[in-house]
């Protein structure tokens, strides 16, 4: 069984004993086990959990789109090293432990699908229905809120470009295959594992403060803490295992405050707590929405498509890769349909050294990557070795369909002080996916329009952030 599967069975053991603890000081606000079909029913949870297929093949599809549009929309891996430099491989240098390894790889991993589904079942089991609905939409719409940023606006993970850093989590054997095959290791920026928990953070006192209490009073307030402590783990782990930047984290945070304020005002509209979904609309009203959220999508529509622009013009001068002396790193190739291939250029940009190069299948890998790190010497008993000289190009086919494939890059250099080389990538899926791709980040580029427009009329009306009225109850006052 592989990681999702084992931690996804951890979670159903789990949940019940989770959701009784942080109850345990109340048994009054559990909802009687016979009571739980009734209140499944009657609140339409169900439809929270048709939120979770949903958000699951919306990842799918983002992820089939952000491979083959790359040759176009490149990285920009190299603006946010030049501003970060080696900062988080300190960080890693500084803690290294085999030990945390192990706990943080778990933690990242398990804590995090732990939260996404346990938090909504927490809430629903606690009778609190406006919080139950608000998590559900949390991972469903930050995720929504994150799509254009990962498809225009790739950022390799640190391990992946800094040189001589450990990617502690993407080489580990029993994890390998499962983050090759759902993780295309670019979606560095903005951070999810700090965006959605930080999402619930946010609907928890937007919530508090729009009834009038404070956190420390409310029922929910050891479960707050619960999110809140494990989310500042996730802030060290990200860095720690050689994931994340720094400049992830407040970005996550601007993506999960945007998703937050986003569900907290729309919530009491889904569940008509004021009549009608559409009571209060007007002609008048719509063309002020369309006209404010229209502009503010359509700046953001042209900031992405003048990236993209400026990515294309770039393609020749472009750097994947970073590989200091005896280092290893991998490109994934996704999985394609029958019928088709991928050819990869692979360019090794240094003057002096030949780099190694290995294409195999991501599922006969794991025994190279058994101790935390890719083991050049096992790596080259699994596929033949190709060398690339210097400042030339090695081109791959890759025929193979319906499977995901690595392209291992070695540098054999053994000078511990220098030696990097520079390596570019560029993989041809034979496919024009740029307009799915705008397509599907539309919902984001509205939400965030939507969001800007709903707090500029709040401080018009001289309302609270916090205030979800219906603008039209407000607006009659």
């Amino acid at each position: 069984m592989d990681p999702y599967g084992i931690m996804m069975g951890l979670i159903l053991v789990l949940t019940p004993i989770i959701c009784w603890a942080f109850t345990a000081h109340r048994s009054d606000m559990r909802i009687p086990m016979k009571r739980w079909l009734q209140v499944f029913h009657d609140q339409r949870y169900y439809l929270h959990a048709m939120g979770y297929i949903v958000i699951i093949k919306w990842k799918s599809i983002t992820d089939t789109l952000n491979e083959p549009i790359k040759l176009r929309t490149g990285h920009w891996t190299e603006a946010v090293y030049s501003l970060e430099g080696n900062l988080t491989q300190h960080v890693q240098e500084f803690f290294l432990n085999d030990t945390l390894t192990a706990i943080l790889n778990f933690h990242y991993l398990f804590i995090y699908l732990f939260l996404i589904y346990v938090t909504t079942v927490y809430f629903a089991y606690t009778g609190d229905r406006d919080m139950t609905d608000k998590v559900a939409l949390n991972y469903l719409l930050i995720y929504a809120l994150a799509v254009p940023y990962y498809l225009f606006f790739n950022v390799e993970v640190t391990s992946s470009w800094i040189p001589g850093m450990e990617s502690l989590l993407y080489h580990e054997g029993w994890y390998s295959v499962f983050y090759a095959t759902h993780d295309p290791l670019d979606n560095a920026v903005p951070s999810l594992h700090v965006a959605i928990p930080f999402g619930i953070l946010l609907l928890n006192y937007l919530h508090v403060r729009e009834n009038g209490g404070t956190l420390r009073e409310w029922r929910h307030f050891r479960y707050h803490m619960f999110v809140l402590l494990n989310t500042a783990l996730f802030v060290f782990t990200i860095l720690y295992l050689g994931i994340h930047w720094f400049i992830d984290i407040p970005l996550g945070m601007l993506i999960g405050g945007v998703g937050a304020l986003f569900i907290h005002h729309l919530q009491p509209r889904l569940r008509n707590d004021y009549g009608s979904f559409f009571k209060g609309f007007t002609s008048k009203k719509i063309r002020q929405h369309l006209l404010v959220e229209g502009i503010v999508a359509l700046l953001m529509l042209t900031t992405i498509l003048m990236a993209v622009q400026y990515q294309e013009a770039q393609v020749e001068e472009r750097i994947s890769y970073q590989l200091g002396p005896d280092d290893s790193r991998f490109e994934i190739i996704q999985r394609f349909d029958p019928g088709m291939n991928v050819h990869s250029n692979i360019t090794n940009l240094d003057d002096s050294i030949t780099m190694e190069v290995v294409v195999l299948m991501v599922d006969i890998a794991p025994p190279a990557m058994e101790e935390g790190t890719i083991d050049w010497d096992i790596v080259k008993t699994l596929g033949e070795v190709q060398y690339v000289a210097p400042q030339a190009t090695l081109e791959v086919v890759i025929e193979s369909p319906m499977v995901f494939h690595y392209i291992m890059m070695h540098n054999p250099s053994q000078n511990s002080s220098g030696d990097v080389i520079q390596v570019r990538v560029l993989n041809d899926y034979h496919e024009e996916l740029m307009g799915q791709a705008i397509a599907l980040s539309l919902a984001s580029l509205w939400m965030t329009g939507f969001v800007i427009n709903r707090i500029r009329r709040l401080k018009k009306y001289n309302r609270k952030f916090y205030d979800s009225t219906p603008s039209h109850l407000w607006e009659q006052e």
